[in-house]
């Protein structure tokens, strides 16, 4: 297959640890060919989507991980699969290439995750429509429903709806003597909705990332592991990943959310779990692949691009 990847600049990637170099690592040695399509590369000219991308070769020296060489402007639906993976934020911008990448579609492009899908699943957002999983949780932009349910739950988590990487989470407790400054900043005084959440207690045993690929769940979860002091457990504020076998809720969410998700064209999942809660719903760019590997042996990687295989087909 030729699979191309809208990413973000190659030379930003921490290949020895990155999910989409792991990817591309299992793509090639299946024998596909492999495309990068960095930020602000895919346009749209007379209704054709297209894109100029880069024809890559790959290797396992971390340093220096890849070789790239420009080739001519490609359109989305030439590719036969074309693999969503730009990072966040999920900002105006965002919004305006999952069009053009919706667009592409509808010419006969083949893109995971389906860009309407990752539109319409706002990472924070989305557990809205699972309220059978999720803890106590309210989106709002109105300060007194803020302290209305910090007041009810008495330590909630604050957060707001455009981040990743655990920014801008702040863990509020009542009478919080910064409780007003707090909810002006994660609203912009009033004018941006934010989401806030019960406080879960079990997050001093890890913020679990589930990964769920074509409605198969990966049969690990990674938990996150908070540093001390800290409530985020997310590895970009520092969590130390520790790959585990499923508990029994782990099990039970899993196996619900994958069915439930895949069926609104979501490929490539990353739900966050705490406790037996789903907190978030990673539907952008995934990771933990490499972690669960090195810590278990399970390729994630060669598990995702053979499914897509077998999604795409010969």
């Amino acid at each position: 297959m030729k699979i191309a990847f809208h990413l973000d600049l190659l030379a930003k990637l921490k290949a020895y640890k990155d999910t989409s170099v792991a990817m591309m690592r299992a793509a090639q040695a299946r024998g596909h060919s492999l495309f990068a399509i960095e930020p602000g590369n895919v346009f749209s000219r007379n209704g054709v989507v297209q894109a100029n991308p880069l024809q890559l070769t790959v290797n396992n020296d971390d340093s220096q991980w890849y070789e790239a060489h420009a080739v001519p402007v490609t359109p989305l639906s030439e590719f036969d699969a074309v693999i969503e993976r730009k990072d966040p934020p999920f900002d105006m911008e965002y919004v305006y290439h999952t069009y053009l990448f919706e667009r592409a579609c509808d010419q006969g492009a083949r893109v995971f995750n389906r860009p309407g899908a990752i539109r319409d699943n706002n990472e924070k957002m989305a557990i809205l429509k699972h309220s059978d999983m999720i803890a106590p949780t309210v989106v709002t932009r109105s300060a007194e429903v803020l302290k209305q349910f910090v007041a009810e739950h008495k330590d909630a988590i604050f957060k707001p709806l455009d981040g990743m990487g655990g920014s801008g989470i702040f863990r509020v407790r009542e009478n919080d003597a910064n409780l007003n400054v707090i909810i002006e900043t994660l609203t912009q005084l009033g004018t941006q909705s934010m989401m806030a959440q019960r406080y879960l207690p079990e997050i001093v045993d890890g913020d679990k990332r589930i990964l769920l690929i074509a409605g198969e769940v990966v049969p690990f979860a990674l938990a996150r592991i908070p540093m001390i002091g800290e409530t985020r457990g997310n590895m970009a504020a520092g969590g130390r990943p520790e790959a585990r076998p499923f508990s029994e809720s782990d099990k039970r969410i899993a196996e619900t959310m994958a069915k439930r998700l895949w069926a609104e064209g979501l490929f490539l999942v990353g739900l966050d779990v705490i406790g037996d809660k789903v907190t978030e719903i990673n539907v952008t760019s995934p990771t933990g692949f490499v972690e669960i590997k090195a810590q278990t042996g399970f390729d994630v990687a060669d598990l995702f691009i053979r499914k897509l295989e077998s999604v795409v087909g010969p």
